[in-house]
Parts: C-alpha cells; sequence; structure tokens
C-alpha cells in the first residue's frame, strides 16, 4: 500500500495583507506549515492558523524563513551556519509558544523559500538547521527536498526526515528543482501535476526537464495555499491519489 501526505505553507498574512484560503484548503491537507513572521504571518495570524488547523485535524510545523518580507523570503541571504541556527530556534520558538498555550504539540519543521533551497545545496547550513531542530527537539520530524543536503543532514544527526516532493514544480535532472528564474519552473495544468506526483508516489520516479527519470523518496507532497485555483486543486489532488490506492495521512500517523 501507498502512503503520503499533503503539505501546504500556510499562515502567510500579516497585518492587512491576506494571502491564501486556509479555511478551505485545511480541508484537504494532512500538514500545515505555519509561518513564523519572518518571511510572512504575524503573531495573530499564527494563533488563528494554529486554531484552524486543530480544528481541521492536520498536523502541525513551523516554517521558519529570511527575515524578509518584501521578498516573501524568496531571495538568498549571505548567512552563516550560526545565523541560520539562530533565526530557526527563534522561529520554532515562536510557534511553540502558541502550541503550548492550547496543549498541541508540533510535528514538523519546513524551512522556507531561499532558506529551504540554500540549504538543500549547501551542507553546512543543513547541519546548522538540522541542529537547530534536533536541539529543540529530536522528535520533531524535518521536511526537506527529496535527496538533497537538508535532508541527509538532518538523517545523519538522527531526525526523523520527510523527503518532500513538488506536485507544481519541474525538476532537473540532478534531482533539483527549476529555477523559478526560469520560464518552465512551474506546472500550471493540474492533470500533469497529479500524474507526476503519483508517478513519483507509487514509482519513486519523476521525469526531468532533460527528459531523463530521476529516482525520488515521496514522504509528503508539497502543494501550494497561494494560488488562484489552490483549494479546488487541493481537493483534486487528494481525491486523484486516493482513487490510485494512495493512502493521504500525515507523516508518522
Amino acid at each position: 500500500m501507498f502512503r503520503v501526505d499533503l503539505n501546504c505553507d500556510l499562515g502567510e498574512s500579516f497585518g492587512r495583507y491576506k494571502l491564501g484560503e486556509q479555511k478551505e484548503i485545511l480541508k484537504y491537507v494532512t500538514s500545515a506549515n505555519i509561518a513564523c513572521g519572518f518571511h510572512a504571518g504575524d503573531p495573530s495570524v499564527m494563533r488563528e492558523t494554529v486554531k484552524l488547523a486543530i480544528e481541521n485535524g492536520v498536523k502541525i510545523g513551523a516554517h521558519p524563513g529570511l527575515p524578509d518580507l518584501n521578498g516573501f523570503g524568496r531571495r538568498e541571504m549571505n548567512i552563516t551556519p550560526q545565523e541560520a541556527y539562530d533565526l530557526v530556534v527563534y522561529q520554532i520558538g515562536a510557534l511553540n509558544g502558541f502550541l503550548a498555550t492550547v496543549g498541541e504539540r508540533m510535528q514538523h519543521v519546513k524551512p522556507h523559500g531561499a532558506l529551504y533551497n540554500m540549504a538543500s545545496k549547501d551542507s553546512e547550513l543543513a547541519k546548522a538547521i538540522a541542529q537547530a531542530v534536533y536541539d529543540v527537539s529530536p522528535k520533531l520530524v524535518l521536511f526537506g527536498l527529496a535527496g538533497s543536503k537538508l535532508t541527509d543532514a538532518g538523517e545523519k544527526i538522527g531526525l526523523h526526515t520527510a523527503h518532500e516532493v513538488f506536485a507544481d514544480r519541474t525538476y532537473q535532472s540532478d534531482g533539483s528543482l527549476t529555477s523559478r528564474q526560469q520560464t518552465d519552473a512551474l506546472i500550471t495544468d493540474k492533470d500533469h501535476s497529479v500524474a507526476q506526483v503519483v508517478k513519483m508516489v507509487t514509482e519513486g520516479k519523476v521525469i526531468s526537464q532533460q527528459h531523463t527519470e530521476v529516482l525520488i523518496n515521496a514522504d509528503t507532497v508539497c502543494i501550494h495555499g497561494d494560488g488562484e485555483h489552490a483549494v479546488s486543486f487541493a481537493k483534486y489532488i487528494k481525491e486523484t491519489l486516493e482513487s490510485n490506492s494512495i493512502v493521504v495521512s500525515a507523516v508518522f500517523d
């Protein structure tokens, strides 16, 4: 039997800026990555998103990013491993505070945007992030790009690690994601997206932009919550996975 987690980046509104329809999308995902205030989110949004996730039975994770609200955390910054460690611990702590008020446990940590991509390729940043997660709690699950430096660092330090794949992104022959700066980075056709996910889950393979088959582990699938048709796509992918005899559940349920 095949099994996969569906995760979504949520809580990315802040102040008067509203992003995504998280009340609806939480009906279809099994894990929520909640922004912790650096790349997006604010204290009130964090509290409300925690509440909504609990009401929908969705597992909760911290989504720490670079301190770059204007760039939504998608612009690289030249930070040291120590700085990466500090900002990850800080942001996990912020979300843990809200979870403590309702007696809920954090399931996972998934770095956001540029921090995620940098740690996928930079072993020193990856080690620092994995160490930060481990030092907060070795029971936390580290989400990282499948087959990356980040998942490797998590496994080496002794964390439960979930290899993440993407429904709406294309891949290169080395298993990396196509840069968002390229025109072919995103998959906009829902049937193409879901077919890619089914292949990754059931066959452990993805077709790269160079038309090669790349081996890939798929423990959890990221679907983005800020797209124009995010809710309808979340519903469609969940239903299609289940119709292909794939159980959709949180990573260690």
